[in-house]
């Protein structure tokens, strides 16, 4: 494996940690908030934290 794509694929991982941490840590204030939306608001959670590592599965197969 080359350099480049070690480090594109380390920024990917980085990105997807990053990003289903906001994530999780937005549905948690929201529930904070709002308790009696908790299905409805870890439902979404849970939608968006698989889309976004599903993308960061496509771009790591991209960079190889």
């Amino acid at each position: 494996m080359e350099i480049p794509v070690m480090v594109g694929a380390g920024l990917v991982v980085i990105g997807v940690g990053i990003g289903i941490g906001k994530i999780g840590g937005s549905a948690m204030e929201a529930i904070a908030r709002q308790p009696e939306s908790y299905g409805k608001i870890q439902t979404a959670m849970l939608i968006a934290a698989a889309l976004i590592e599903g993308i960061g599965f496509a771009a790591l197969f991209a960079v190889n």
